[in-house]
């Protein structure tokens, strides 16, 4: 039977980790709420782009801008979204699967690699698969500059034709405890379509609905990364804060559990004692 002594100071080891758990719990609760805020209100930007451009389409020939053009998927650039840190549950593992399971789906492709965050980077260094980029830290401040300069990379890689596609993988934010992970195309942009004409504002451009359209989609680029990395931060907020939460609540079975065979070794103990006592008055 293990010792009171090693017992109580096994309890306070977890003690002090399940304050460090409830304190990152707090923390990710908190960041949650900002990041939440943030998802929130991008959303209203998000649908009128969408629906400019689906105005827009209507007025202009299909193919009347280079982000449109179609040429196969031999040149395929992966923007995948992770955390930096650890401590967030699966957010990390179904990423890095998603991926693999990607880069498996297309083994005649020349696929590469875009890196934003740690996690994904230090798992792709060790295998050899061709990254172009990486960059860590963009999910601890989510900016629209960064998110701009990301995405005129991306336009600048595809409109040169150094890629055919690009593809975006990150974590969608449901809920708290619901984090999907999503694997889109960016570019080329999907085909727009043109939603029922029922409800739907009819836009006046002052300029040629083709220079709007070649202005705009650029921007729509630019929001859908924006997009992207927004979900991904809240998603990993998320994530942490419920893997947190769990930690938490197992610690707290196990001090109550190491509690009660505390209490069962001191209460062996003082019988063991009682008995040596007894047995002594005896002789």
């Amino acid at each position: 039977m293990a010792n009171i002594r090693d017992i109580r100071r096994r309890i306070h080891s977890i003690g002090n980790i399940q304050q460090i758990t409830r304190a990152m719990k707090f923390i990710s609760a908190a960041r949650l709420r900002k990041a939440q805020q943030r998802v929130v209100a991008a959303r209203p930007y998000a649908r009128l782009m969408t629906e400019v451009l689906e105005s827009l389409a209507a007025r202009v020939p299909e193919q009347a801008h280079p982000l449109l053009a179609r040429r196969g998927d031999r040149k395929v650039e992966l923007v995948v979204i992770s955390a930096d840190r650890g401590l967030c549950g699966s957010y990390n593992t179904n990423i890095i699967r998603s991926v693999l399971e990607f880069l498996n789906e297309h083994p005649g492709c020349d696929v590469e690699l875009n890196i934003l965050g740690k996690r994904a980077r230090d798992f792709f260094r060790r295998r050899p698969y061709p990254v172009r980029h990486e960059a860590v830290g963009i999910l601890q401040q989510v900016a629209f500059a960064d998110a701009a300069a990301i995405a005129r990379d991306l336009i600048e890689e595809f409109c040169s034709g150094r890629k055919d596609q690009v593809w975006l993988v990150y974590n969608e934010f449901k809920s708290v405890v619901r984090q999907d992970v999503v694997v889109e195309q960016l570019l080329p942009i999907p085909r727009i379509e043109i939603s029922d004409a029922a409800g739907r504002v009819e836009y006046l451009y002052d300029e040629a609905p083709e220079l709007v359209f070649g202005n705009l989609l650029p921007r729509h680029v630019e929001a859908q990364v924006f997009r992207a990395l927004l979900e991904a931060a809240a998603s990993e907020q998320g994530a942490r804060m419920t893997s947190m939460e769990a930690a938490t609540n197992n610690a707290a079975d196990m001090i109550e559990g190491l509690t009660l065979y505390a209490n069962k070794v001191r209460q062996a103990d003082i019988t063991k004692e009682l008995i040596e006592i007894v047995s002594g008055a005896g002789h």
